[in-house]
């Protein structure tokens, strides 16, 4: 198998298994108990939080463990808009985020009454900063903006909008789930940052959110008073201290990995080209994520391509994961002005740190006689 989907998630590091195994056998107190096997569960809580927090270049009260990157960014969009209503009830946020943001963002609009701007994006997949410069008013409270796209890697301004939102008092969320590891997090610029575990070889289920220090968040759901009161439940604790180890894993070889997988991502392309030259290439070309490459296949249907693709060992996608079973076109390149038809004709091929020569060389050879199937039943 060749598994080219890493944006969808990730293999656990066997370092990071390493690490999980004596909370998974041996040490399972419930953290919040005050006995001795309570306390080895909170030591190992405290300890992944203040290495996190030392990563993020924050303060270790202003990291909160969630359940993963879905609850993480329902929390910072939801959890702040709430908090700060008595300033206003404006919102901002992109048409190209992931739908844990969109559908959070659509709960704020329809079910509680929040005016949202929903700021369009240029045919690379990029925000106009002017446009969201004009969009700000007095009563907007927080804008939310992905640092980098999981289906195309176009990379957002992240720092100037962090700029722009501290100069105007607005708080500044960040969906950072595709990007962390990938791309440093400009210290400093974001009010709060969504992150998950198995987007870096960590375990599913685990995730954060880094608020800074002194703004409110409502809390979305009740119980007990973990998490400093901001996200009550027994925590994962071995899945907690799987999330710090593959997170230093992750920014320890960041710089290498970068020029590594852009170069099998170029040369993916070049292969692409060559065995199907209409195809088109979507997002940005320089501000991109390096290991990530969409392309449109026109003429093509994007299920029988995938479906192909598997029956030759290769493993793609359409796009998001959390998508599954949809038959919608990609509402990312929808808004970028991809045609419903294109953008159904499209595959996501997302590289990772395990990914070989051999094998972007392998699935180069493999594809003109996958094109030449389906052009032949096409027919």
């Amino acid at each position: 198998m060749i598994y080219l989907d890493y944006n969808a998630t990730t293999p656990l590091s066997p370092e990071v298994f390493e690490t999980m195994q004596p909370y998974l056998a041996h040490h399972f107190g419930n953290p919040s108990s005050i006995h001795s096997a309570g306390r080895e569960a909170r030591a190992a809580i405290d300890d992944a939080r203040d290495r996190l927090a030392r990563l993020l270049g924050a303060k270790s009260h202003e990291i909160i463990f969630t359940g993963g990157g879905t609850e993480s960014d329902n929390l910072g969009v939801i959890g702040l808009a709430r908090a700060s209503e008595a300033k206003g009830r404006h919102v901002i946020t992109s048409a190209t985020e992931h739908h844990a943001v969109l559908h959070a963002f659509e709960f704020l609009e329809k079910k509680e009454g929040f005016h949202v701007t929903w700021l369009p994006v240029d045919q690379l997949g990029r925000i106009d900063l002017q446009q969201l410069a004009d969009a700000l008013t007095p009563e907007t409270t927080l804008v939310s903006v992905m640092s980098a796209n999981n289906e195309t890697g176009t990379i957002q301004p992240v720092s100037q909008i962090g700029a722009l939102c501290r100069e105007r008092g607005v708080l500044f969320h960040s969906d950072a789930i595709q990007s962390f590891g990938k791309e440093p997090i400009p210290a400093g610029v974001c009010d709060a940052i969504s992150l998950t575990a198995h987007k870096f070889h960590g375990p599913k289920g685990a995730g954060v959110l880094y608020l800074r220090a002194g703004l409110p968040l409502e809390r979305l759901q009740f119980g007990g008073s973990h998490e400093n009161q901001r996200r009550p439940g027994t925590e994962n604790v071995a899945a907690i201290a799987g999330l710090a180890k593959a997170a230093e894993l992750a920014l320890s070889t960041m710089d290498s990995e970068r020029p590594r997988q852009s170069a099998l991502r170029d040369r993916l392309w070049d292969g692409i080209r060559q065995a199907f030259p209409a195809a088109i290439m979507n997002g940005d070309t320089e501000a991109r994520l390096a290991n990530t490459l969409n392309v449109s296949f026109p003429g093509l249907d994007g299920e029988s391509l995938l479906i192909n693709l598997d029956l030759a060992g290769i493993c793609a996608s359409s796009g998001s994961a959390c998508m599954v079973g949809s038959i919608m076109p990609s509402h990312v390149l929808m808004a970028m002005g991809v045609s419903p038809a294109l953008a159904k004709a499209t595959v996501r091929f997302s590289l990772g740190k395990e990914t070989t020569v051999t094998e972007i060389e392998t699935t180069i050879s493999r594809l003109p006689e996958i094109f030449a199937r389906l052009a032949d039943s096409a027919e």
